[in-house]
């Protein structure tokens, strides 16, 4: 029986995404669990594998469309003998596809013979991020060293061997989107008398702006700001990684782990609102923030109030190098009960994070730094971080989040009662 692909609905809001490109063509024979297209959604680059064997045939939607709506027919998977069903052979849909940005460039260019990027990746483990660049610079995959997961080549590597040669700027940017598909910066033009460029709008930069809105707009925040000393807290983490040299702990890792045992002595801080009722978790599941070229995107550390410091600092680790490389699968990305924002490492002193609905609490993590303090009515010096709670009053009440504050503030200052 032929089998209809449509455009997957991935997670719950999801509505529309982009088709980057078709790995299979008409015609090609195809097994279950085979690579069929790539999909960006608003948080990554998925790839989409095929639910049935048989013979690609009658692709609808080319690579390179936009806003293709979820269920729209992509194309048909056919058996020996059988053929597109009555009604279902209509035009290619190509008006999903804006026709400008097809006329900068085609929607899947070939590859130029110096970079030959395209053979390479069944035999070099690489991210598409990572293909693309190398694909635009001329660059052999085969001479690069990968410094991802398993060695494999992400952007950071193609950036490295640009400078290394020369060849290319400092630093590269680049959407997850391929790149025929939105120019990554418009050409120069003027308004207001003022010479400027335009940025395309990402669908992952749109879906952020929307929701962020969205909570400011209906969530109402309010703060509460602690101060906590930190400095038992790096004497304990320069401890553990003397203990184990080739596998290092970071401050946000301690922060992540001392997170979740407050929220499992304090769970009315793990709670989300819904129309109908105050949804308290029963699992602890921390969504942490994490930049990519695309924008913000939050990966979930399931049940992390059950792991061990060492565990949560692999999975962080992990989980971060494949959302920048947009390789997140939706279920590592949804989801989580509480989020934590830390731009300590930028020396951010204080800062205040909006709401990731529905989530009722978000933690923002500045710098640890050297201040005076008052120790038994005498000056001293220490090092103190500052943390600020953004919390939805709906669901949190001030108590509530003074609660869960003072539990936090006590196992960053008294960090052996974390690890136990």
């Amino acid at each position: 029986m032929a089998t209809e692909i449509t455009m997957p609905e991935l997670s719950p809001s999801m509505t529309e995404a982009n088709l980057v490109r078709w790995l299979k063509q008409e015609g090609d024979p195809v097994e279950i669990g085979d690579v069929l297209l790539e999909i960006e959604t608003d948080k990554a680059l998925v790839d989409f594998e095929a639910p049935a064997r048989g013979t690609l045939a009658r692709v609808r939607v080319p690579a390179g469309a936009l806003g293709v709506k979820v269920g729209t027919t992509l194309a048909w998977l056919l058996q020996a003998g059988e053929a597109v069903p009555d009604g279902a052979s209509g035009a290619r849909q190509d008006a999903l596809v804006p026709q400008p940005a097809l006329a900068q460039a085609p929607s899947d260019p070939a590859p130029s013979a110096a970079a030959a990027p395209d053979s390479e990746p069944g035999r070099i483990g690489s991210s598409p991020l990572a293909r693309r660049l190398a694909r635009q610079h001329g660059l052999s995959l085969a001479a690069i060293r990968g410094s991802g997961p398993r060695g494999r080549i992400v952007q950071v590597d193609i950036e490295s061997a640009l400078r290394a040669t020369g060849t290319g700027p400092a630093h590269v940017t680049a959407p997850l989107i391929a790149q025929p598909l939105t120019p990554a910066v418009s050409a120069p033009g003027m308004a207001d008398g003022r010479a400027h460029e335009d940025v395309p709008h990402t669908n992952t930069r749109r879906v952020i702006a929307q929701r962020l809105t969205e909570s400011k707009q209906q969530a109402p925040h309010f703060y509460l700001t602690i101060d906590c000393q930190i400095d038992a807290l790096l004497a304990l983490r320069a401890q553990v990684n003397a203990a184990q040299p080739e596998r290092k702990v970071s401050v946000n890792d301690l922060v992540v782990r001392a997170v979740a045992v407050a929220l499992r002595r304090v769970p009315a801080a793990n709670a989300s609102w819904t129309d109908h009722a105050i949804r308290r978790w029963k699992d602890v599941d921390i969504s942490v923030a994490v930049a990519t070229p695309a924008g913000l995107i939050t990966p979930v550390l399931r049940r992390a109030d059950t792991k061990s410091l060492g565990t949560l600092s692999a999975e962080i680790q992990e989980l971060a190098a494949r959302a920048r490389e947009g390789r997140l699968k939706p279920a590592e990305y949804q989801g989580g009960g509480f989020s934590i924002s830390n731009l300590g490492m930028f020396g951010v002193r204080e800062f205040a994070a909006i709401l990731n609905p529905p989530q009722a609490c978000i933690l923002a993590v500045g710098a640890g730094e050297q201040r005076a303090v008052v120790r038994d009515g005498t000056l001293a010096v220490a090092t103190v971080m500052t943390c600020t709670l953004s919390v939805d009053h709906r669901v949190v009440d001030g108590a509530v989040g003074a609660e869960f504050l003072a539990a936090f503030k006590g196992l960053i200052e008294q960090p052996v009662a974390m690890l136990v």
